[in-house]
């Protein structure tokens, strides 16, 4: 990298966008650790529970516990991101070795890279996170009435979300930068560089780690149940279970999307347009599975928190005689919507996220896309091809995201609500067996939500396709 390029760093494709996911996990970390702050001195100032520290301690573990989902969405995004910024670069760090410089050498090089953007980001969502906070906190007690409280700004804990993405950012880049290793000279005569389908099928040392992390998370996921039968503690388990298991879900995502990809390409018809999308995600399955896998984060973790949050009212019902007290009712709801609002910032890193690797796949195939109005596809016929593929990665997404997300809400009730008698009167050791409650409205909004985010998200993308001439297929090959 030279001085020139080292200067404009910030400008180079992928960049941006992965900043701006950054920032928003920066901000959202801070927002979630001063809400914690704010509830715990109004927990303190209420008379009858002031003298307790367990709702507090409650509310300071449900917010490390969002952070760190937080920070795990953005740092698969930002993972997946940098590993097509490679593909993408693979000519330029073709040439960077044939001038002498080493792999390694190029993969500190995009390292740093992702240090830097984790640094700036981090700092600005910090700075923006840390005023949305202040102005929060001072206009809630006019708003809503609530007591005005004394909160420590300069707590050394308001560091911990930027330090933890700028290590996010660069682990993420770093594992994304991995395959600058497997780059050769000679690569310098070609384009970008995308795995096939044989070269993915040959990771057998992944896709053990992938198998290993999925029976160690489904192992956690039964212990959490098993213990949940008899203490609601057994969910905190479950929880580590199923993060576990999503990780390797993440890793095996070449191998498990492309199954679904080919279901949601039947939909292409015969029109041209489609069938070339579909060819393309069944020659190259990472670039789509990458982008499917955002969109799956974001839609399993939404409903997850509905499934969860629906079950528990189902149990708390039965267990009331069939009716819920209003008050219960509407604390419940309160929660959830909560919850649903906090966890939906997920929804964006990963709509980010798509917008960003769609821009980087058309970018990466601009030769290719030129090659095809050489042979007589026309602007329109690229364009609808890219939509093709938005459209099968949004189905794949949605489809995976909906079915983890109801296992995982599941999950997540029947290992806190198992030890729960729904018959109060019944006192045999018999414990619940919660049946997952799926409410087919807010589902049908996650849909919906989800299509609207990443069809805006493909919209960019789509109008770069639509200018692709032929002769950028002539300059790539010069």
């Amino acid at each position: 990298m030279t001085a020139r390029n080292a200067a404009a760093w910030w400008r180079e494709r992928g960049v941006i966008p992965s900043i701006l996911v950054a920032a928003i996990s920066s901000g959202y970390g801070v927002v979630l650790l001063v809400a914690t702050q704010y509830i715990g001195a109004l927990l303190a100032a209420d008379p009858y529970v002031g003298g307790t520290q367990t709702l507090a301690m409650v509310t300071s573990i449900l917010s490390s516990l969002l952070i760190g989902v937080a920070m795990f969405s953005a740092g698969i995004v930002t993972t997946n991101t940098f590993s097509a910024i490679v593909a993408g670069r693979a000519r330029d760090i073709a040439l960077q070795r044939v001038l002498g410089s080493s792999a390694r050498r190029q993969r500190s090089v995009v390292s740093m890279l992702g240090l830097r953007v984790g640094a700036l980001g981090g700092a600005v969502g910090a700075v923006v996170g840390a005023a949305v906070a202040a102005a929060a906190v001072s206009l809630l007690p006019r708003l809503v009435g609530l007591p005005a409280v004394e909160l420590r700004w300069l707590d050394v804990s308001l560091l911990a979300p930027p330090a933890a993405v700028v290590l996010t950012t660069w682990a993420a880049a770093h594992i994304g930068s991995r395959r600058v290793l497997t780059v050769s000279p000679m690569q310098a005569l070609g384009g970008s560089v995308e795995a096939s389908t044989e070269q993915i099928s040959a990771r057998r040392g992944r896709h053990a780690v992938a198998i290993a992390l999925l029976v160690i998370g489904s192992l956690g996921i039964a212990g959490g149940i098993v213990v949940g039968l008899s203490s609601p503690v057994g969910v905190v388990l479950a929880f580590f279970g199923g993060l576990v298991s999503f990780v390797g879900i993440a890793l095996a995502a070449p191998l498990v999307m492309p199954p679904l990809l080919r279901l949601a390409g039947a939909t292409a018809g015969a029109s041209a347009p489609g069938r070339l999308a579909v060819q393309n995600y069944r020659r190259y399955p990472e670039r789509s599975s990458r982008a499917a896998v955002g969109i799956t984060i974001g839609v399993t973790l939404v409903t997850m928190f509905v499934v969860g949050a629906e079950s528990t009212r189902a149990v708390l019902t039965a267990t009331g005689g069939g009716t819920l007290p209003p008050e219960m009712a509407a604390t419940l709801d309160t929660f959830t919507i909560t919850m649903v609002s906090l966890v939906a910032v997920t929804g964006i890193v990963a709509g980010v996220g798509v917008a960003n690797l769609l821009a980087l796949s058309v970018a990466e195939r601009r030769a290719e896309l030129g090659l095809l109005r050489t042979l007589g596809l026309s602007a329109r016929g690229v364009s609808r091809m890219i939509s093709w593929e938005a459209l099968h990665v949004t189905a794949a997404g949605v489809v995976s995201g909906l079915a983890l997300g109801t296992f995982y809400g599941w999950a997540g009730a029947q290992s806190l609500l198992g030890s729960v008698r729904v018959d109060i009167t019944d006192t045999s050791p018999v414990s619940t067996f919660v049946w997952p409650a799926v409410p087919p409205v807010p589902l049908l909004l996650i849909v919906v939500a989800t299509v609207v985010v990443t069809t805006l998200a493909s919209v960019a993308p789509t109008r770069s396709g639509f200018r692709v001439t032929p002769v950028e297929a002539i300059r790539a090959s010069v």
